[in-house]
C-alpha cells in the first residue's frame, strides 16, 4: 500500500468511502454487513487505514455499519472520516445534536477527520450564517479533541469555494473534490486545485472513476490506453491519473464488491504516475468523451450582454452539459436551487439576440427550453 504524509500521520493513498456499500435485494438502506465485514477485513489486511463515511449515506445506515464493523479492530489501527450534512438545509441549526449522535452511532469517542458536507451553491450562505453556530462549534470540538483534523468536501464552483475559504479558509486542514480525468476540466476540477494550492490544503479525492463511468470505457478509448500500458486496466488509469496530482493525499473509493476492493488495492501497492503522453491521451479521450454529449461553450460571455433578461448563460449551459452527459444526478438541480426565478432557463424568451453573437453558433434558446422541461423549474 501506498502511504502519503499528512502533517505527523501516514494515510493510505486509497481510502474506503461507505457510500456505495453492497447491498441486500438492491434496497441502498439494507447494507449486505457480512460482504461489508469481508471488505473492511480485506481492507485492513492490505494496508488500508483510512475510512469516510456521512450521515446521509446508504439512508442514514452506513455510520451505524462501519461503526459496528470497524469497532472489531484497535482504534489506534484506523482513521474515522465522516461530514456535518449541511447538503440539508433543515439540518443547518442541529449542528450538537447531530454531531453527539454521530459519535454515538459510530462508537467511537472522537473523529480522526471531520467535514463540513458538500458546500455548493444551495448551502454557502446558511453555512456562512454565524447565527447557526455551526463553525463555531466544530472548532470547539476541534480543541477538545474529538475532531482531530477539520476540513470540507465541495461540489460546488470555484467561486463557492473562495467565499468558504475567505471565511474559514485558514482553519480547513483538508478539502474533499470530485477529481478525475473527466471533471479536470468539466467541473474545473484544475482550477480548485490551484485554488486550494495558494491556501496550502490538500486535497482528498471522490468520485475517482466517476460512480463508474471510468472503469468501463468503450473499446475505442480503452484500445488506445492498452496501447500505452498493456499491463494496465481500464479502472487503475483514472487512479493512475490522480497519482499524477502532486497535491493529491488521500483518494476515495465507494466499492461495492470483493472484486473492486482487491483491484484498486493492487493497484495502490505501486505508485505508478503517468508521463506527458499518457496524460496527453488520457485527458484527449476525456475531450472526446464529452465532445459527444455536450455543448461546446467555452464561456466567451459574448452572450450575456445581448440577453434581454441577463441571464448567466455561460453558467447555465455549463449546468445543462453537466445534467447531460451525467444523465441526471444532483449537481444540476442543487446549483439552481440558489437561483432566483427570473434567472433559471425558463426565463429565456426565446429571442435568439444571444446566439446571434455565439462564436460556437449554439442554439441557446433552444438549450434553455429543453433544460428548464427536465428541471421542470
Amino acid at each position: 500500500m501506498i502511504y502519503k504524509e499528512f502533517q505527523d500521520l501516514k494515510l493510505s493513498a486509497l481510502g474506503m468511502g461507505a457510500m456505495r456499500l453492497p447491498t441486500i435485494g438492491g434496497d441502498d438502506s439494507k447494507i449486505d454487513t457480512a460482504l461489508s465485514e469481508k471488505m473492511v477485513a480485506c481492507a485492513m489486511e492490505k494496508g488500508v487505514n483510512y475510512y469516510d463515511t456521512a450521515w446521509g449515506y446508504h439512508g442514514e445506515q452506513s455510520e451505524l455499519v462501519m461503526g459496528k464493523l470497524l469497532s472489531k479492530y484497535p482504534r489506534e489501527n484506523y482513521y474515522l472520516a465522516t461530514k456535518f450534512p449541511g447538503y440539508d438545509l433543515s439540518n443547518m441549526d442541529k449542528v450538537e445534536t447531530i454531531f453527539e449522535r454521530q459519535l454515538e452511532k459510530c462508537g467511537v469517542s472522537y473523529f480522526d477527520f471531520y467535514l463540513f458536507h458538500n458546500v455548493c451553491e444551495m448551502n454557502i450562505d446558511a453555512y456562512l450564517d454565524e447565527t447557526y453556530g455551526i463553525f463555531d462549534y466544530l472548532m470547539k470540538q476541534k480543541e477538545n479533541g474529538r475532531i482531530r483534523h477539520l476540513g470540507f468536501s465541495a461540489h460546488g464552483s470555484c467561486e463557492v469555494m473562495k467565499r468558504f475559504l475567505d471565511a474559514y479558509g485558514k482553519h480547513m486542514e483538508f478539502c474533499q473534490i470530485q477529481m478525475n480525468y473527466l471533471d479536470w476540466t468539466f467541473q474545473d476540477a484544475k482550477g480548485k486545485v490551484e485554488l486550494l494550492k495558494q491556501h496550502h490544503i490538500p486535497v482528498w479525492v471522490m468520485e475517482p472513476v466517476r460512480g463508474g463511468k471510468l472503469a468501463r470505457l468503450p473499446q475505442q478509448y480503452a484500445s488506445r490506453l492498452n496501447a500505452l500500458r498493456p499491463d494496465e486496466t481500464v479502472p487503475a488509469w483514472a487512479f493512475r491519473f490522480l497519482q499524477s496530482i502532486d497535491s493529491v493525499v488521500v483518494t476515495l473509493s465507494g466499492m461495492s464488491d470483493m472484486e473492486q476492493m482487491e483491484e484498486n488495492i493492487r493497484t495502490y501497492e505501486e505508485d505508478r504516475p503517468l508521463n506527458q503522453q499518457e496524460m496527453d491521451t488520457l485527458l484527449g479521450i476525456a475531450d472526446e468523451m464529452l465532445g459527444k454529449k455536450t455543448l461546446p461553450c467555452t464561456a466567451c460571455r459574448y452572450c450575456i450582454s445581448h440577453c434581454p433578461q441577463e441571464l448567466d448563460i455561460p453558467a447555465l449551459l455549463a449546468l445543462y452539459n453537466e445534467h447531460c452527459f451525467t444523465e441526471g444526478g444532483f449537481i444540476a438541480s442543487m446549483a439552481l436551487s440558489s437561483y432566483e426565478k427570473e434567472k433559471l432557463p425558463g426565463a429565456c424568451v426565446g429571442c435568439r439576440s444571444c446566439e446571434a453573437v455565439c462564436p460556437q453558433q449554439i442554439k441557446i434558446s433552444e438549450a434553455m427550453s429543453d433544460f428548464s422541461e427536465m428541471m421542470k423549474m
